[in-house]
């Protein structure tokens, strides 16, 4: 026995002192797994002491000081400790008292909670992790890091195409269905930039549109029984001017902090066409300038800067509808993709503007070969591409903005609205009533600003409409486009209307961008990776095993005969 593994309770109001009477064993003996005791002469252990003991067992807390002797009476007390949890409070077990080894879960799992740096520019948030001050927060962003590592391979990986019909709905695939999950959390707000989707062009593309079909409201011949002032056309240009500025600049900021969102909105089915819509309105905004602000003659260089990133973007687009994989156009075709065609009509009508008429004719011809292909595969259906659901069916309206921008450009670079002219332009009027019967079609979702990008093909109609009035003169034609005109302006009117009231007063009008945030892959019951593996030591085992039994059988047989 060792004298100096004297111990001290702290809690003994007679300052009597115990002597812990098990044998003090060295370290290289702790580190086996059974230890044997010695056999002492204490009365009070009659316990069998004998008996090997784990060394799990002896590091509890509540063993530690069960058997103790008075050095001053000799008697042995036993359960002192009992005495001392009734004076002072433990500490209960639950792992979050032990120098933080639950707390670095529990903090990690509150980051992924509330952490959206997976979507984070990498280089802003290599940034912010260099102005950390201190040790500690280091290593809770390191368990961020660690804690948000499956997160980020789905997120730095493009997501399939088919992945996002099956699991989103609404009329822009912006709604997650009940049965997915994603990557961020719903039950809070997440930051503005990050609910800012790129559909907010598609109110710069009404507004800028409108802007178009006033300047040709009060220019037109066909419309001069209107005496439409000059002034709605400038105060429509400028309000279109001051929303494709607002927006671009936060666009721009969401680019800058939250690149790793853009990109899932680049790869997005539906939204990947609007990134063609803030040079179509910049094209828009040159084409429906005030005539007190515009110039005898449109500089050729507005068209080269608007029309440039415009024709790169689509080559990249029309190369992978063309190229085939996983983003061909079977896969990936849908109403929208309208946007990514109807650009090369309104920078057709532009090249006429500025005199450049060759550079309108290739433009031309490059928009009508995309706009039948793609009409064509919406229109047939492919057993390859995917169904398009239910939800997309207010986007149908994106049908009537090629043909009719197509007869405006026609017009334009002709300086005469022809029988080509004219049979885009009766195209698009039987898809606009075609579409305008079926009110059923169109109902049943809620706002959101994606309905914008359904207000550009009404009034491209609209002005394709004032055209024809022009060319063939007549109480029809001029009452068809006074019908349409006022159709398009009052949906225009009554979405701006709508816009204000969820942005300013319901807080409504960016609610949590769930499009941008689901996973890689659908959230499935996995199988066992040893599965396999095991199945194959079953079969092995088995056939040893009747190897085994025939060959028993066949000696057995051998020692009968």
């Amino acid at each position: 026995m060792n004298n100096g593994a004297s111990a001290t309770s702290p809690h003994n109001s007679f300052q009597t002192h115990f002597l812990d009477i098990h044998e003090v064993l060295p370290e290289d003996e702790e580190e086996e797994g059974v230890i044997k005791m010695e056999d002492n002469k204490v009365t009070s252990s009659k316990r069998g002491l004998q008996k090997p003991i784990k060394l799990r067992e002896l590091k509890r807390p509540q063993r530690s000081f069960n058997r103790q002797v008075s050095l001053e009476t000799g008697f042995s007390v036993l359960g002192v400790e009992s005495k001392a949890k009734d004076e002072k409070k433990v500490l209960r077990r639950s792992g979050r008292s032990f120098g933080g080894f639950d707390s670095a879960n529990r903090v990690g799992a509150e980051a992924r909670k509330g952490d959206f740096n997976i979507f984070r520019t990498k280089s802003t948030l290599s940034k912010q992790n260099s102005l950390l001050p201190t040790r500690k927060e280091k290593e809770m962003e390191n368990q961020r890091a660690e804690g948000a590592t499956g997160l980020n391979e789905p997120v730095n990986k493009s997501v399939p195409v088919g992945r996002y019909f099956d699991a989103l709905r609404g009329p822009e695939l912006d709604q997650v269905k009940d049965s997915e999950d994603i990557l961020l959390p719903k039950d809070e707000i997440w930051p503005f930039l990050l609910r800012f989707p790129i559909n907010c062009f598609g109110i710069c593309l009404g507004l800028s549109s409108q802007a178009v079909l006033w300047r040709a409201l009060s220019t037109s011949p066909a419309t001069k029984f209107l005496h439409v002032t000059p002034f709605i056309n400038l105060s429509l240009w400028l309000l279109a001017l001051a929303t494709l500025i607002s927006v671009s600049i936060t666009y721009l900021l969401k680019c800058i902090h939250y690149f790793e969102a853009v990109k899932r909105e680049y790869f997005h089915p539906v939204r990947v066409n609007f990134f063609f819509a803030p040079w179509v309105v910049c094209m828009f905004l040159a084409i429906g300038l005030p005539p007190m602000l515009e110039p005898a003659k449109l500089h050729p260089a507005i068209w080269c800067a608007f029309m440039g990133p415009y024709f790169f973007l689509e080559l990249k687009i029309y190369g992978q509808w063309l190229s085939g994989g996983k983003r061909r156009l079977c896969k990936v075709a849908n109403p929208s993709s309208h946007l990514s065609v109807v650009g090369n009509f309104v920078g057709a009508i532009l090249a006429s503007k500025v005199g450049w008429i060759e550079a309108a004719k290739f433009l031309w011809s490059i928009g009508f070969a995309h706009y039948i292909v793609v009409f064509v595969t919406l229109y047939q259906r492919l057993p390859t591409s995917e169904a398009l659901p239910k939800e997309l069916h207010p986007v149908y309206s994106m049908f009537i903005a090629a043909p009719s921008a197509a007869s405006i450009a026609w017009g334009s670079i002709y300086s005469e609205f022809d029988g080509c002219s004219r049979t885009c332009f009766f195209i698009a009027l039987f898809l606009y009533i075609s579409l305008v019967v079926r009110i059923n079609f169109f109902t049943g979702f809620r706002f959101s600003v994606a309905w914008w990008s359904y207000t550009f093909p009404m009034t491209t109609a609209s002005v394709a409409t004032i055209k024809y009035a022009e060319q063939v003169p007549s109480v029809l034609s001029k009452g068809l486009a006074l019908c349409l005109s006022v159709m398009s302006s009052t949906m225009v009117s009554v979405l701006f209307v709508s816009t204000l009231l969820h942005a300013l007063f319901w807080k409504t009008l960016f609610p949590n961008d769930l499009a941008i945030a689901i996973t890689k892959k659908r959230l499935v019951k996995e199988k066992k990776p040893f599965k396999k593996a095991y199945d194959i030591k079953r079969w092995t085992k088995q056939a040893l095993t009747k190897n085994n039994s025939g060959d028993k059988e066949f000696n057995g047989e051998n020692k009968a005969a």
